[in-house]
């Protein structure tokens, strides 16, 4: 069996595209659609099922791409790396979400790098969201990824990491304008928490205040509220800024209230330039995910990168 044409299978097997897979492979999509119906006549089987967009695959299409990609992973690895001295320095791409990986992920992974068990290795990472970090994952360009989504099917493979919990924050003018001053745990804000009544009411009275965020759509905002008041909120947003550190910037500069994960804020709080403004007895969680190609941890430099970061997800807090 030609090892091209079973690269191109496996390309279109992560991709679910023969765009996409052609745009990845630099060729051109009536040429990989002739190298799978070639594959699919060696084969005697049909590996794909044609659909309007893109494809999918078969049974025997899932399987030959289960025992194929980990192996073709494998040596693409070695053809790229070359046979001299510097071939033994394995490259780790790693991708996430900017604030999670830069404070979270990478420390750990450049802390174990550095150590014994690290020689020998190289980090590349890049961020982006849940959806493109999995895409990507799956379509070869990264080893490893953290995503908040777990994958669905079986190419992916997810370990739950590690929960952060979310706080609602915001200055020291906003809380002192609300009456708060700052809360201790369990005291609630104006109208309470909780579900039902109650915690519409404490929704009701954070509605003065303007809103820093992400994203138009108010994504943390928005499932903080459904947690903690079964609401939905009624502001938009003041302070648009994709990146939580800037979030937080803008939330101690007095521009609004923010929903951050503790971790990122836990330093601010201490300090006293942002505020709790509740401190709701079940605090929303968000769970965070370590998402392998499967078949990959086979592969020594990705088996320990997800080792040392399970170990430093333990010691998380």
């Amino acid at each position: 069996m030609d090892l091209a044409l079973l690269r191109t299978f496996v390309t279109v097997h992560r991709a679910g595209s023969f765009t996409r897979a052609a745009a990845l492979l630099g060729l051109s999509q009536p040429a990989v659609t002739s190298q799978i119906r070639t594959l699919e006549r060696q084969l005697g089987r049909p590996l794909f099922l044609r659909q309007a967009r893109g494809v999918t695959p078969t049974t025997i299409g899932d399987e030959l791409a289960h025992k194929a990609a980990p192996h073709l992973d494998a040596l693409m690895e070695i053809a790229e790396a070359g046979p001299d001295e510097e071939s033994s320095m394995r490259t780790l791409h790693l991708a996430g979400p900017p604030e999670f990986t830069a404070e979270r992920a990478l420390p750990a992974l450049t802390a174990a790098l550095t150590g014994q068990d690290g020689h020998g290795y190289a980090l590349r990472a890049s961020f982006g969201t849940a959806e493109k970090v999995l895409e990507g994952l799956a379509a070869g360009h990264h080893d490893l990824a953290i995503a908040t989504a777990r994958p669905r099917g079986a190419l992916l493979t997810a370990t739950p990491l590690c929960d952060e919990e979310h706080v609602l924050v915001a200055g020291e003018r906003w809380a002192a304008r609300l009456g708060l001053g700052g809360l201790g745990p369990g005291r609630p804000g104006p109208g309470g928490f909780g579900r039902g009544e109650q915690g519409r009411g404490g929704a009701l009275s954070l509605e003065s205040l303007p809103v820093v965020e992400v994203h138009e759509t108010l994504p943390f905002v928005s499932r903080y509220w459904a947690a903690v008041f079964d609401a939905r909120p009624a502001a938009s947003g003041a302070v648009i800024v994709p990146d939580l550190r800037a979030v937080l910037a803008c939330a101690a500069s007095g521009a609004g209230l923010a929903v951050l994960p503790r971790y990122l804020c836990a330093d601010a709080l201490k300090r006293g330039d942002v505020l709790a403004l509740l401190e709701p007895p079940v605090p929303p969680l968000r769970t965070y995910f370590l998402v392998v190609r499967t078949g990959t941890p086979a592969m020594p430099h990705i088996a320990r990168a997800h080792e040392w970061l399970l170990r430093a997800a333990a010691e998380w807090s």
